[in-house]
């Protein structure tokens, strides 16, 4: 397992380094006394993502200047494994075995002496949130069963399936800190496209959409001593990879009976199986001569049309989108693949619809790649109402942490204790 650890401050590196890699062994006595004051003041957190593709730990350290004063992110840790835990549904002690190798990770990160005061919290996503009820605690339950053996803290309901609006959240405040914009109103927005879900987050300045958006779209919470009012949505099913099911018309029932699932947005000689959850789909092209960008457009737009809450307020708002918006716009070379960059929406059209037109060149790729880039495409436009020049800030890093609601959990959990 190869093990990324990023650093904020390079007069930590050394310190991390030896901590990361030799804390089971280190004699802190040993240590020159001021890398032992580093050492020793230095706060831990620990936050699993278990993810529809794949379950994450991120280990985060922190430093304080004084208690009560707002806390400052020094380095992470992070690591994954694939496939999701939802994929073990019929296996939950399987699944819970990929926790327990990333929790031996975090015991070889954070030095002992700080393991008892160290939280770690699990929070699984839209990939449990989609499993019937029954098998999602099966797998927490074997979860739960494995952090209460470590020796970290683990606080009361550390370990939950979370809601989608927390998840939007999170994922805001985690943007908003590593920006430097949680203590001003020049805030920016985040649209995080996971595989399961979409959530589309930003700090509302207009009466207007205050009084024109449902309750239950608006969020209220508190943090570094400001209280923040925000406009949070996640839309189960609008995830990338649940959406190609809804795209090809798939279901698990229909498996059974050995069904191919075709669609125009695949290549029309192509014939291949797809994994997904737990369950194997067999899927294809379809052979009556229409491709491209338009038939492929005409069978993502129901999935999408009429389904999202559109707010006028975002377009006066910059937003950071990343997770799948990344990750498709790296591999077609819209944006460069380790700094990120900016685009405007209509650059994702443009090239789905170059994707689609010339998909013998893109194969090599992925044979979703012209339905991904269309699927973005018709969210970013139909979807949200963004127009064609909005731009959009896509980002997979800041400072050398990975982006994630993660960062805005450990927050939320350390911020009380200190």
């Amino acid at each position: 397992m190869r093990w990324r650890i990023s650093f904020i401050s390079t007069s930590w590196s050394m310190c991390l380094i030896l901590t990361a890699f030799c804390s089971s062994v280190i004699d802190e006595h040993s240590l020159p006394s001021a890398m032992h004051r580093q050492i020793s003041d230095s706060i831990y957190g620990i936050v699993f993502d278990a993810g529809t593709t794949g379950t994450r730990i991120h280990v985060y350290t922190f430093t304080q200047k004084t208690t009560g004063s707002p806390l400052q992110l020094l380095g992470e840790v992070f690591e994954s494994v694939k496939p999701g835990l939802s994929s073990f549904a019929y296996q939950p002690e399987k699944g819970a075995d990929t926790v327990r190798m990333l929790l031996d990770l975090a015991q070889n990160v954070v030095p002992g002496t700080h393991w008892h005061r160290t939280p770690v919290i699990f929070k699984a996503t839209a990939g449990l949130r989609l499993l019937p009820e029954h098998q999602a605690e099966a797998l927490l339950s074997e979860v739960r069963r494995i952090l209460r053996k470590s020796p970290f803290l683990v606080p009361d309901d550390s370990v939950s399936i979370m809601d989608g609006t927390d998840e939007g959240i999170l994922a805001w405040i985690a943007v908003n800190f590593l920006t430097g914009r949680l203590n001003g109103h020049h805030t920016v927005g985040i649209i995080d496209l996971g595989g399961g879900s979409t959530q589309v987050t930003f700090l509302p300045l207009s009466k207007a959409t205050f009084d024109e958006t449902p309750p239950r779209f608006l969020s209220t919470f508190e943090l570094f001593n400001s209280t923040y009012r925000l406009y949070t949505h996640s839309y189960l099913g609008l995830g990338l990879k649940v959406a190609r099911l809804a795209i090809l018309g798939a279901s698990a029932s229909q498996v059974q009976q050995n069904q191919t699932f075709r669609s125009h947005c695949l290549p029309q000689a192509f014939n291949s199986e797809w994994n997904f959850a737990g369950v194997t789909y067999r899927y294809g092209g379809m052979s009556d001569g229409s491709t491209g960008f338009s038939a492929c457009y005409s069978e993502v737009l129901p999935v999408v049309k009429g389904k999202v809450h559109r707010v006028a307020e975002i377009l006066n708002t910059q937003f950071y989108a990343f997770s799948y918006f990344y990750d498709r716009a790296a591999e077609c070379d819209l944006i460069d693949y380790t700094e990120g960059g900016t685009v405007e929406v209509r650059d994702f059209a443009r090239k789905a619809e170059e994707v689609c037109e010339n998909m013998a060149r893109y194969s090599s790729l992925s044979p979703f790649l012209c339905m991904d880039l269309t699927y973005i495409s018709a969210l970013l436009q139909e979807g949200l109402g963004f127009e064609d020049q909005t731009p959009v800030l896509l980002r997979k890093k800041m400072h050398h942490v990975e982006i994630s609601w993660t960062l805005g959990a450990i927050l939320q959990v350390l911020w009380p204790m200190h």
